[in-house]
């Protein structure tokens, strides 16, 4: 669903209002507010193309074979190291933090392997017991070496085993396939599994999501969340900063693979997108189902039948669609349901050329523009007190300057003074952002 992020209104101050405060210290409060930005256009001036930029962030685009290589490297280093041969299931359950592994392993082997569900916690009674030999799923009698256990020594035929494994992966299961036996987490590792997968095809998906899964639970690996992206972004240090795919051109934040939200962290920006959600269904109720009569105003609810309607308090007859006269509406009410052509068509498509000129200045300007975008409700779920206060007032400087150089981008072929004062325009607007996001980005 797409969200305008700028939709919702702080109601952070809800329980605020009607409350008497001294109006006079806060007016002494925001008094040093308009002096935070005094020299910022001769500043931006003698700003070089390399100044600091606060979301200066290093990472690397890796291909399917370079990610494979980082990670079968990591794997081996674990495994020589520890002597075990379930190194990658040990790995993703602590999201490939080598050193605290190593760590851990010296303090308490054991302790490790049990939390990494590779090993059980005690010796478990097998579900087989003596003879006769009966698997514990389909509960036939099979013979000893048909018999599949994993170290917990929980046994099960061999065919079991098979259609247990075979069904996990055709959902998409790649790490995650675990013993059969109830109350068991013990974990298959991939060398176990892949014998039990009938065909070539179910045994290439199943290392795809063995990938994706090693991937995905590696605390400094993403992967694009580019339609069909094989391209994974490796850094040094996981935070919520900007990346881009070399390959897609997507970009997002490296921490939670959403659009990317800066100011606002991934948390908050969760939480928005949910109330956006569910207000956006009331909103989308009330825009289709209620209007306002043409006539009085009072709100009406449609539900069912046909365009004509009639209010039920002035009586006055309209058109659902279009909120005409009914009376006035004649044999052309199904016109109301179609689409018309945009008689302006042909002129937004030379604007659009026309802008096609522009690209560097829009760059800027798109860049400042979805800054702006996250701010809202970075403030919506900020505490009042002067931080808050700060923020609103740079909040607010920002967005002057995107609606001037919004202004002076669309008026660029006809405004006066041309390309130098678009530049300035440009640079104001980008230190008007950096300075927000330099005080408030999550760090």
């Amino acid at each position: 669903m797409s969200v305008d992020m700028s939709s919702q209104a702080s109601d952070s101050n809800e329980d605020d209002f009607g409350e008497e405060e001294d109006e006079g210290a806060e007016e002494d409060d925001q008094g040093d507010i308009p002096d935070y930005y005094i020299g910022v256009e001769s500043d931006v001036e003698q700003q070089e193309a390399d100044a600091f930029d606060p979301e200066e962030y290093q990472f690397t685009c890796l291909t399917y074979r370079e990610s494979q290589r980082v990670l079968t490297e990591e794997v081996n280093h674990v495994a020589s190291t520890l002597k075990v041969s379930v190194a990658k299931l040990i790995l993703v359950h602590f999201h490939w933090q080598v050193s605290q592994i190593l760590d851990r392993y010296k303090s308490n082997s054991s302790q490790l392997l049990c939390e990494s569900q590779v090993q059980p916690l005690s010796t478990c009674r097998s579900l087989t017991g003596g003879a006769p030999l009966q698997c514990g799923v389909c509960l036939q009698f099979v013979r000893r070496d048909a018999l599949l256990s994993l170290p917990c020594q929980h046994s099960f035929c061999k065919s079991c085993w098979e259609q247990h494994c075979t069904v996990l992966v055709k959902d998409g299961i790649g790490v995650g396939i675990s013993c059969m036996a109830q109350d068991c987490s013990l974990q298959t590792p991939e060398d176990f599994v892949l014998p039990l997968l009938p065909s070539e095809d179910l045994k290439d998906k199943y290392r795809r999501y063995l990938f994706r899964d090693y991937v995905e639970s590696h605390f400094q690996m993403q992967l694009c969340p580019g339609a069909d992206c094989p391209i994974v972004i490796k850094v040094q240090e996981p935070r919520a900063r900007r990346v881009q795919c070399s390959r897609c051109g997507e970009v997002f934040c490296f921490k939670c693979r959403q659009m990317y939200h800066a100011p606002t962290d991934c948390a908050t920006i969760r939480k928005w997108l949910t109330k956006c959600a569910d207000d956006s269904e009331t909103a989308n109720y009330i825009s289709a189902h209620t209007k306002d009569c043409p006539k009085c105003n009072i709100c009406i609810e449609k539900n069912g039948g046909c365009n004509h309607m009639q209010c039920s308090k002035c009586k006055h007859d309209f058109c659902w669609m279009c909120l005409g006269d009914w009376k006035t509406h004649g044999s052309e009410y199904y016109e109301c349901s179609r689409y018309k052509e945009n008689p302006d068509i042909v002129n937004q498509s030379q604007q659009a050329q026309a802008r096609e000129a522009l690209k560097k200045y829009l760059f800027y300007f798109e860049r400042c523009r979805y800054t702006l975008q996250y701010t809202y409700p970075y403030a919506y779920y900020m505490e009042s007190g002067p931080r808050k206060k700060l923020f609103e007032y740079q909040q607010a400087q920002l967005e002057a300057e995107i609606e001037n150089l919004s202004w002076k981008v669309e008026r660029a072929d006809s405004y006066e003074r041309g390309e130098g004062e678009l530049n300035n325009q440009m640079h104001i607007a980008e230190q008007r952002r950096r300075t927000l996001l330099k005080d408030f980005h999550d760090t």
